[in-house]
């Protein structure tokens, strides 16, 4: 590409620019635009307009965009004609949005002429997974970047109160009991001073030693270590039932939390991180509630506690015991944030590895149709690589740091001895009381080492914390009314008003308005990418509309409870999905009460009963993980029969036929034409055949209704509709090229006009 430099004018600096990635052939190919503070330029590679081109900036210039089908356009115009137009795929869209306000910016000024700092604000954007707020300049979303890769901090364990609470008479119970126990454990040394001091160092002075003394003090000893034993097997039972019910509670919450966000939370996700996150982090944090807080807290008790026996023994050799703790607590600040952020990358490094298991397990089948096993084989030893490496960076600080403290402790241990000699041999203590101060001391720098390496699992628990309040904190984008309407039946009747959704900043439905009567059966048609599915999960809510509303009965579907208005509704997908079970649950799924005499009503409807009876065990039978035990066409009327248990006032029919042979579409449009009776129906079909009950046909394009009626009246009018049918009879791929495209010559208009598709 020639350089911009030669083709600016004196004092001329480029604003903005924007890369092209498509040609008006929309195939790949380099072009670029560029906004200076005089001009418009564009380059283009190849084409009629190849080379460079320019138009000043003047004040009637307009500069529009739009996107559809993954493709965004810019146009240029006048309040004459368009001037210009550029292409390129959907993943420019931030960058483009922003050249689009620059460009807005520029004429703004010169219109008003105000100076060249002036601004106005730029369009809002939204991230296409969360659809939070994007900030001007950046293309990434500040929402799943703190989700991503905002360090866990230790407070975030906290928040595990909301699910100890119903349990504080346990905690209390556990804690009382951890107090004991701990008070039991530092008896022994105490009975030591006298052991030492009345009954043993008297001895070697040829004194008699005292039979009845040293079986009470030696009771003591064992009684202690009884009291200890129970009392820390009471402890550890109460509180690691509290913990596993505080890990099941949590484990709940999040996946009831999980299945009502909406399915634009999923569309982020990847299976293995959502199960890593349910699963191994939930277990993680109740292994830390059972076993490493209850021992920090013993620790805790242990350490105030030898603390004060020490002080009150002797205070300048308590002091000296108590100087390697500045130094350890230095240190464990020094690594905690570097433990904190190097186990939460772990957990995600981990997620990866998960997501190769959950991406090939499932398509086992793909993978061995197309020989991938050692492709599939080395992604996951590449992901394990992954993890092996980041684990191995972070042991290399954790290996320093624990070494570290026991030294420390062991140089605690010998200044101790040092001073403690010192003391004996100027009388200041017996030598009972350096016994026992080296029985405490011992017990001491035992719990100090073994709280510096709860610093591990903490930061390993505040991790998988992190990780689960990300989920329990997702708002979901369909919400639930704060005062629901109920309506325990509907008529069926749907309106659109001038409805309109985006995907972040790409418009796929605008302003369609529709209304389909109760009882009615409405045939979508369209190539791919028009907005058909795209309807009907606003229809089923799945969705909110960016503008206008959707409306059953006269009332606005956001005024409903989710739960309550998607049971009027019976879902018949291109691709059936069955649940692992037998044949009567997964008919059943929608009732889970229905008795057999529905299921088996259900199932005949659907004209499924017959080869349900021809398996092994009927309806008992197992249909496989996600229905693998049975072919396409069956498992489709299963599901068809799933939706007829329900009775739905409202019926939708995604592509239900289009994936089996035709002796199978006739036993499914069978089961169909019983499902359709009666019940407001919209049907999605690439296959027109398919939709000759529609008691009318919505020809969508571009996200648009572009004709609407019944086929003989489409035909007639040899429209958008007469297009698409013409084009299927004769076998042309009509899904390259919108439905608008110059017309398809039909030398047989007439009779192709009177037929019924």
């Amino acid at each position: 590409m020639p350089t911009l430099r030669s083709r600016l004018l004196p004092n001329e600096d480029v604003s903005s620019w924007l890369q092209l990635d498509l040609d008006s052939q929309l195939n790949f190919s380099a072009g670029v635009l560029v906004l200076t503070t005089q001009r418009l330029l564009s380059w283009e590679p190849g084409g009629a307009a190849a080379g460079w081109r320019e138009w000043p900036l003047e004040p009637e210039l307009c500069l529009k965009h739009s996107d559809f089908a993954g493709v965004a356009q810019l146009s240029l115009h006048n309040e004459m004609q368009r001037l210009g137009t550029w292409r390129c795929t959907a993943t420019q869209n931030p960058r483009l949005v922003r050249f689009v306000a620059d460009f807005g910016q520029k004429l703004q000024r010169l219109k008003t002429g105000s100076p060249a700092t002036a601004t106005v604000k730029s369009p809002t954007q939204h991230c296409d997974l969360c659809n939070a707020e994007l900030s001007p300049n950046s293309d990434e979303c500040p929402q799943c970047a703190r989700e991503q890769h905002t360090p866990p901090s230790t407070w975030v364990l906290l928040r595990l109160w909301r699910f100890a609470r119903p349990y504080r008479g346990q905690l209390a119970l556990g804690f009382g009991l951890t107090l004991a126990a701990t008070a039991a454990t530092l008896v022994p040394p105490y009975l030591a001073m006298p052991l030492m001091d009345d009954v043993l160092i008297p001895f070697q002075s040829g004194q008699r030693i005292d039979p009845m003394q040293v079986a009470w003090l030696l009771g003591g000893l064992l009684m202690a270590a009884l009291a200890a034993w129970g009392l820390g097997w009471a402890r550890t039972y109460v509180l690691s039932l509290v913990s596993e019910r505080i890990g099941a509670d949590l484990r709940t919450t999040t996946f009831e939390h999980l299945l009502a966000l909406s399915l634009e939370y999923f569309g982020g996700k990847r299976t293995g991180d959502l199960m890593a996150r349910i699963g191994s982090e939930t277990d993680r944090i109740c292994v830390f509630l059972s076993l490493h807080a209850l021992d920090f807290a013993t620790d805790v008790l242990m350490l105030l506690m030898t603390a004060a026996i020490l002080f009150s023994i002797n205070p300048w050799l308590a002091l000296v015991t108590l100087l390697p703790l500045p130094f350890i607590a230095w240190m464990i600040h020094l690594v905690r944030d570097r433990l904190r952020t190097g186990f939460e990358k772990i957990d995600r490094v981990w997620s990866d590895v998960t997501n190769v298991l959950a991406d090939t397990i499932p398509g086992i089948r793909v993978v061995k149709a197309f020989a991938q096993e050692k492709r599939e084989a080395q992604r996951f030893r590449a992901a394990n690589q992954h993890n092996l490496e980041v684990n191995d960076k972070l042991n290399k600080i954790w290996s320093l740091f624990t070494p570290t403290v026991t030294l420390l402790t062991e140089l605690g241990l010998l200044v101790v001895w040092a001073f403690g000699v010192w003391q004996v041999s100027r009388g200041d203590i017996t030598v009972g009381v350096l016994t026992a101060f080296l029985a405490y001391i011992g017990r001491f720098y035992g719990r100090l080492d073994s709280m510096s390496r709860i610093v591990s699992v903490t930061q390993k628990a505040a991790a998988g914390a992190k990780r689960i309040f990300d989920i329990l904190d997702h708002v979901s984008s369909v919400p639930e009314p704060a005062s629901p309407v109920h309506k325990p039946q509907v008529e069926g009747s749907i309106e659109l008003r001038n409805v309109s959704f985006s995907h972040g900043s790409r418009a796929i439905i605008r302003g369609m308005n529709l209304q389909i009567r109760p009882g009615e059966m409405i045939g979508l048609v369209g190539h791919s990418g028009a907005g058909k599915s795209t309807l009907v999960n606003l229809i089923c809510r799945f969705h909110d509309v960016s503008s206008g509303s959707i409306r059953v009965d006269g009332t606005d579907v956001r005024q409903f409870a989710v739960a309550d208005y998607r049971r009027h509704i019976g879902l018949v997908l291109q691709e059936p999905f069955l649940f692992f079970g037998t044949v009567a649950e997964n008919i059943a799924y929608g009732k889970p009460g229905a008795t057999r005499a529905e299921i088996v009503a259900a199932a005949r409807a659907a004209h499924a009963h017959e080869f349900i009876l021809r398996l092994p065990q009927g309806y008992d039978s197992l249909v496989g993980e996600r229905g693998q035990g049975l072919s396409g066409g069956e498992r489709q009327r299963i599901s068809i029969a799933r939706a007829l248990l329900i009775d739905p006032r409202i019926l939708i029919l995604d592509e239900a036929t289009s994936s089996v042979d035709t002796e199978t579409e006739k036993e499914i449009q069978k089961a169909l034409d019983n499902l359709v009776t009666g019940r407001t129906t919209i049907a999605i079909a690439h296959r027109l055949s398919t939709l000759r009950k529609a008691d009318r046909l919505v020809v969508m394009d571009r996200g648009e209704v572009v004709e609407v009626g019944p086929h003989d009246e489409l035909m007639a009018r040899e429209g958008a509709y007469w297009r698409l049918y013409t084009a299927q009879l004769r076998n042309v791929d009509t899904e390259d090229g919108p439905l608008l495209a110059a017309s398809i010559p039909n030398p047989n208009a007439h009779s192709a006009t009177a037929g019924t598709p």
